[in-house]
């Protein structure tokens, strides 16, 4: 069973993920985030995805605190583009002697998920500002060029910034919240047509194609 809640991180979600014998296993799909992983007695850091993520082996019981766009490269001390599309082990990031501790206290804990949580807030910078406008703006639809203006950046400038603290341009992070939004609505029992309007794509099979791109599937085979 999945579940998640508001961190106390700013703009952070804390998640559990505990499958039964009979679970599937689902993709991990783009959102634009990165995570900091427990499971079996290990942390891990989830990079910046461009395609759906297909977890490999059996299903096992995962915690996760899914950081705020463009937030975990402070509290990891390396630059997004490095992890983009990538699982790696914290001790590849961090000293083997640090993380050790970090992994006995998350393993003592009575709940893991609180544990990794308080592990985040120690070690994490607040949002910057001039970031969080940025994804509010494209995750409302706001254009690339537009928000570069809002924001006194010049291209060459925000794409760098952007591979730096997203792990890639600013264009690939906005079709990546354009398909978040769009998805959200389907959800809600939207009709594709118009969620493919209301999430800011030409038609529906401009939906659909940008669907299968960053998933490698259909709208309906996510949604069924």
């Amino acid at each position: 069973m999945y579940e998640e809640r508001a961190s106390r991180l700013a703009g952070a979600v804390v998640w559990t993920n505990t499958p039964s014998a009979a679970s599937s296993v689902l993709p991990v799909l783009p959102d634009g985030c990165m995570d900091l992983l427990w499971s079996e007695g290990r942390l891990l850091v989830a990079g910046p995805d461009t395609r759906a993520y297909i977890p490999d082996g059996p299903p096992v019981p995962w915690v996760g605190i899914r950081l705020y766009p463009g937030t975990a490269p402070a509290l990891l001390g390396v630059p997004a583009h490095e992890l983009r599309d990538r699982r790696v082990e914290l001790a590849d990031l961090w000293p083997m002697s640090e993380v050790r501790r970090l992994s006995a206290r998350v393993a003592a804990a009575a709940h893991p998920a609180a544990a990794l949580e308080a592990l985040a807030l120690e070690r994490a910078a607040p949002p910057e500002p001039a970031l969080r406008r940025l994804v509010a703006a494209l995750a409302a639809g706001r254009t690339v060029a537009a928000t570069a203006d809002e924001l006194g950046l010049g291209a060459r400038q925000l794409h760098r910034r952007s591979l730096a603290v997203f792990g890639y341009g600013p264009k690939t992070l906005a079709r990546i919240l354009r398909l978040q939004r769009a998805l959200a609505l389907a959800r809600e029992g939207v009709p594709y047509a118009e969620t493919a309007a209301r999430a800011g794509y030409a038609d529906q099979a401009h939906l659909s194609r940008d669907v299968r791109e960053f998933t490698g599937r259909t709208p309906g085979d996510l949604l069924h």
